[in-house]
This record gives structure tokens, sequence and C-alpha cells, in this order.
């Protein structure tokens, strides 16, 4: 058994997202067990250079999970052969010239959703990464779930006979600034800096139904601004115009129809952050980030409409719960560990290439052409 470095050039871990789950969960946890085991006996050990502004802030990160390597210049980390892999999970409108330059000094990408505010942007960098012979990857982190690998293994099973419909929910409340701190930062509330949830959510809700249940051809979106004005970091309001609240119809590739509500501006009263429910001739399900729950069609109770009683049916004692059958760790490493190896070459193809974020944002586009334009839209097929 021999270990094997890669070295790796992180960018924008110093942000939530970045640091939580691609950093510290990540590539820090799989450097701590000692790599990702290879076919051959061997462990590939991810060696980050992570780099950003704030030095100091670097430093303390990278001192707290035994990280080695800092910088604050990314033009001498993309000229280091030695680092192959280019990371960036920094600003959506940054995203398309960073990911070129590191195109351009011959670096495997792997990279954040969106990885464009506009569909154009988005394809081209998926012709430009493949011109190049590189091989590239974007996060599509809600297919490692556990609960939608749960619901996954149900399709898989033929439980659902033919799926009728997909409904989801997804999102909770966030404060406003005042009477407590918001969960999420201020450019999400701010056109100009590639905020909305339109497009943050589509571009997941993209590979979800193309992965799950078919391709998506047409949608049909109502946006909203819920709360025009927010309280930003600095203790001072701002106006809040970009969408925080999207209502989408999908018409799904062999008839699926799926609604998906996706809000900042609602308080939960449902099983978790983000739930799915799957209706089909034998059978329906209900997912959530951990947990899934079934119902087959000769378990399902016959109910009567009738107002004037109370309701006789617990009608949550008629699902059962899918056991947990392995082990389900973070999301985001099994999809690095998939990247990895693919880089590594022990993986011959990956799908969810850069092609693939470009239809998240090809989706995202045409639901924000939809609400200004009150009609559905028709998603043409993308190629490179």
């Amino acid at each position: 058994m021999a270990e094997r470095r890669i070295g790796l050039i992180m960018n924008g871990v110093t942000g939530r997202m970045g640091m939580n789950q691609h950093l510290i969960r990540s590539i820090a946890a799989i450097r701590a067990d000692g790599g990702v085991m290879l076919a051959n006996g061997d462990r590939l050990i991810p060696d980050p250079v992570i780099v950003g502004r704030n030095e100091d802030k670097l430093r303390a990160l990278a001192r707290a999970h035994n990280i080695d390597r800092v910088s604050t210049d990314l033009d001498a980390c993309l000229k280091n052969p030695d680092d192959i892999i280019f990371f960036d999970a920094a600003t959506t409108q940054m995203r398309g010239g960073l990911i070129r330059k590191a195109i351009a000094a011959g670096k495997h990408i792997y990279c954040e959703k969106p990885t464009s505010d506009n569909l154009a942007e988005a394809l081209d960098l998926a012709r430009v990464a493949k011109a190049a012979g590189i091989k590239h990857g974007v996060v599509q982190d809600k297919l490692f779930l556990p609960g939608l690998r749960k619901l996954k293994m149900a399709i898989d099973s033929g439980f659902f006979g033919r799926i009728t419909s997909v409904k989801g929910d997804f999102g909770y409340w966030v404060f406003e600034g005042d009477l407590q701190p918001a969960q999420r930062p201020s450019w999400n509330y701010k056109k100009a800096e590639g905020g909305g949830i339109i497009l943050d959510m589509l571009c997941h809700w993209r590979y979800v139904l193309d992965n799950l249940f078919g391709e998506v051809r047409s949608v049909s979106c109502l946006g909203a601004t819920h709360i025009p004005e927010r309280i930003g970091e600095d203790g001072k309001p701002y106006v809040a115009d970009a969408d925080d609240a999207a209502y989408a119809t999908f018409q799904l590739e062999g008839g699926v129809i799926a609604h998906i509500n996706s809000s900042w501006v609602t308080r939960v009263r449902r099983d978790d952050l983000v739930t799915f429910q799957v209706d089909g001739t034998h059978g329906s399900a209900v997912c959530g980030l951990q947990k899934c729950w079934t119902q087959s069609r000769v378990n399902t109770p016959k109910p009567v409409w009738n107002p004037d009683v109370a309701q006789p049916i617990d009608f949550f004692e008629g699902w059962q719960e899918i056991p947990d059958t392995e082990p389900y760790p973070n999301g985001f490493r099994v999809q690095w560990e998939l990247f990895l190896r693919y880089v590594a070459g022990e993986v011959a193809t990956y799908p969810w290439d850069l092609l693939a974020g470009a239809k998240g944002v090809q989706l995202a586009e045409a639901g924000l052409q939809s609400w200004a334009e009150r009609r559905w839209i028709d998603l043409p097929e993308l190629a490179v």
C-alpha cells in the first residue's frame, strides 16, 4: 500500500459553505481518515492550498484543520504544476472568469453551483473544458443525501409502479436581521450580487429531477420578493430586491409533473427543511434530508370526505420508514471522493460535469423568464 499525493487549489473556503462542507467535512475529514482508498490498496491523500484575500483568516483556518498551505496569490497557485485540481466556492459572478483561468493553466475543475449567473457563460465553460481535455465536476450534493438515496432505492426497485407526480417543499424563515441576526449573508437578497432563490435553488432542483424522475422539459415559475428590506452585516438596512420565494411547476420527460415551493420566508411545519412526496400507481413516498417513508397501494387508507366530523384516520400511521441499510457519510464528502477517484483514473466517466452545471443554470434562467413573461418556458436539449 502506497500513499499518492493529489494537490488541490481551494478558492473561497473561508465562506460558510466552502469552509464547513468542503474544507472541514470533506477534504480535512478525508485527510484525517488517511485519504481515499483506491482499488489497488493505495491511498490518495489530498494536499490542499487554501486561497483567499485575508491571510490571517486563512492561517487560522489552516491551523485549526491541519492544513499546511495558504496563499493570497491565486495566479501563483495556478502556476504550480504539482497542484492539478482547482476548486471554487466563492461568488457566482466571479466563477466563470476563475474557471477559465484555471482551465488555461491546465487544471482539472471542481466547483460549486451555479456555475454562472447566465446560461451563455455556463455553456461556454463546458465547451472550453471539453476543448481543453481536462476533467471537470460540479457539486450536486443533494443526490447524496440519505433521504434521497433511500428514495432512489425505492424508485429502482419498481415500488412506485408508474410515477405520476412529485411535490417538493423547501425552505425556512431567514430572519430579517433586526429581531435576530440573519442566517444567510445579505448578498443572497441583492440582484446586483447574484442573489435570488430562483438562481440558487432551481439549479438544485434540475439535477434532483433529472437524476431521479426524468429530464425537465418545461417550467412555469412565479417568483416573489416578500420582504423588500433587510438588515445587513453592518447593522444597516438595505433594499432586498432579489426573489426570496419561488413557486415552480415542471413537466418532465415521460409525463411526470413536479411542483416545488422554495422559500426563505416560510415557517416549517413538516418533517424536514426540505421534503419530497412522490406519488405512483402502486405506492407513494415522502422523504427529507435523512429519512424516507413509503405507503404501498394495499396499505393506502380509504378516506371519505366529511367536514362535519373529526377525521378518524391517523394518516401518519399508514407509512413505513425505509431503514438505514448502510452508513451515510456527508454527501459533499462522498462526491469529493468520487471526483478524486475520477481524476486519479479509477472512474472512467463522471456525469455531474460542467454541462450538468449548465443545465441547472438553464432551468434557473428559464424560471426567471417564466416569471417575467408569465408563461411556460420549454427547455431545449443542451450539448457541447
